[in-house]
């Protein structure tokens, strides 16, 4: 990593983020942000946003953060939420080449695998120096997320939202609505990315709409 990018990924984890890829796009250069595990979900959870009563407190909790760390490094900051139009990120992430996408269509990350969570984004001017991308972990993996899936929602071609959310409102044999989604957990590089199952029951219910 250049010295950089390494400023950057230090001021980030002050703020238990981390960078989770890095592209240009024209003369600026884009840097994606994600949680930091382990740690991170302790820490959210400590700030005022989860203690206000107000709804989205991940999300705000992620806006107030970028958003000093963007002024900090005379930048701005973006967000998946901002729109419409709603900024590429998945354009970006798979730009970034730390994200592909995987064998049941979401993205899995090199680091996070298909635990990825993009909480936001800088665009700082210039041209960053960037490191070399990654190679895609899907290429050698067995790929036990295409079995996972109680109830087969999830593929290349299509996500059967409907189908999943009749599975974890009902019988949910996978425990997905508690310690997260069957397929995204099994992913061996989820499985050492450290999110706490808390996390991905927050999500959960934001999923369900709860």
């Amino acid at each position: 990593m250049n010295t950089a990018l390494e400023q950057i990924e230090k001021a980030a984890r002050r703020a238990h983020l981390a960078v989770f890829g890095a592209l240009h796009e024209g003369e600026d250069t884009i840097i994606l942000l994600g949680p930091h595990e382990p740690g991170f979900w302790a820490h959210v959870e400590a700030e005022p946003e989860f203690h206000d009563g107000a709804r989205d407190p991940l999300d705000r909790f992620s806006r107030r953060v970028i958003t000093a760390l963007a002024r900090e490094l005379i930048g701005t900051a973006v967000f998946p939420s901002d729109g419409p139009p709603y900024l590429p990120f998945i354009a970006w992430a798979l730009a970034s080449g730390r994200a592909w996408a995987s064998p049941v269509g979401m993205l899995v990350h090199d680091t996070a695998g298909l635990f990825v969570s993009y909480r936001g984004a800088l665009r700082l001017s210039g041209k960053v120096a960037l490191p070399r991308q990654s190679a895609n972990p899907c290429l050698e993996c067995a790929k036990p997320c295409i079995n996972a899936c109680p109830v087969d929602a999830l593929g290349a071609a299509a996500y059967d939202v409907a189908a999943c959310r009749a599975h974890v409102r009902a019988t949910d044999t996978a425990a997905c609505r508690s310690i997260g989604c069957a397929a995204r957990r099994i992913c061996p590089l989820s499985q050492r990315y450290a999110r706490l199952p808390e996390q991905s029951a927050f999500h959960m219910r934001a999923f369900l709409g709860e």
